[in-house]
């Protein structure tokens, strides 16, 4: 406990500062040295995103340096693309995308949900939760027009609003009606989000669906989906460096490791909110 205690110390501070002016100072390392983590380098590494939730991933094994991330930034093109560091980036957001499509796929299979079934049930939620948001923002939207005095654009804003409410009573009718036509039972009454493979009952209100969907689970794997997705696009066509370092736990890369079945483009892209086959949000 201690000793992790002291990792997480020398990650916010720093090795040398931790050590304290009287003592030795360790040499900093390079940012081509395997300890260093590089999804770090290049965005968010996975173990920060889920701390304290269900999936917590624990500390990450390698050293996070804010001074060679701000190296890593101020880097030209040519030079981030001779390191290759966004290549094992995208091979570690993979790993936990597909641990965690696995998850869904099995859940799902719990359900006993025809594919027709998920399809429609996903695509309600999806629109539901759009909706949801809309009103929201909609909402937010009337009280500042109201106080700047913009009375008119603020009430056919209001307008809408009730149009939005209204299609959004009518998805949610539909959604009833499905849940009382299929799947067992049992399971009548849940529904797995496509993005994170949490169980959550159809019948939920709004605050505890915006819960879910604002949740640091869903909002972790909706944007390492996001991320992962953007990454296969800008790194399409291009190889990665080879490079003599052992392969291993986030260590190096294989080519085998991009674009398998497994991977994010199986899901569908996705930010943060519906169900697509697998999609943006999650619920």
């Amino acid at each position: 406990m201690a000793a992790e205690q002291r990792k997480l110390l020398e990650q916010l501070m720093g090795e040398q500062l931790l050590a304290g002016p009287g003592a030795s100072r360790a040499p900093q390392l390079s940012i081509t040295d395997p300890k260093v983590c590089r999804s770090y380098l290049v965005g968010t590494c996975p173990h920060d995103l889920f701390t304290n939730t269900k999936q917590d991933l624990g500390l990450c094994p390698k050293t996070h340096s804010e001074a060679l991330k701000s190296e890593y930034e101020n880097a030209d093109d040519q030079q981030k693309r001779k390191w290759g560091f966004d290549f094992d980036y995208m091979r570690d957001m993979q790993k936990y995308i597909d641990d965690c499509n696995r998850r869904i796929d099995s859940a799902q299979r719990r359900l006993e949900k025809t594919p027709d079934e998920i399809r429609q049930t996903n695509a309600l939620l999806k629109q539901i939760g759009e909706l949801s948001r809309n009103i929201e923002d909609g909402l937010v939207e009337v009280q500042i027009l109201g106080e700047l005095g913009g009375v008119n654009t603020a009430v056919t804003e209001y307008f809408r609003i009730r149009q939005q409410k209204q299609l959004k009573e009518d998805r949610e009718r539909e959604l009833k009606a499905l849940s009382d036509t299929s799947g067992p039972s049992g399971h009548q009454k849940l529904q797995v989000c496509d993005v994170c493979g949490a169980y959550l009952s159809r019948l939920d209100n709004d605050r505890r669906l915006a819960d879910h969907f604002f949740g640091k689970m869903h909002l972790g794997y909706a944007q390492m989906r996001k991320t992962y997705q953007q990454l296969q696009k800008d790194l399409q066509g291009r190889q990665p460096p080879i490079r003599e370092e052992p392969a291993g736990p986030r260590g190096g890369y294989d080519d085998r490791d991009y674009g398998r079945s497994g991977g994010y483009g199986r899901r569908g892209g996705g930010g943060g909110g519906g169900f697509g086959r697998r999609g943006g949000g999650r619920w």
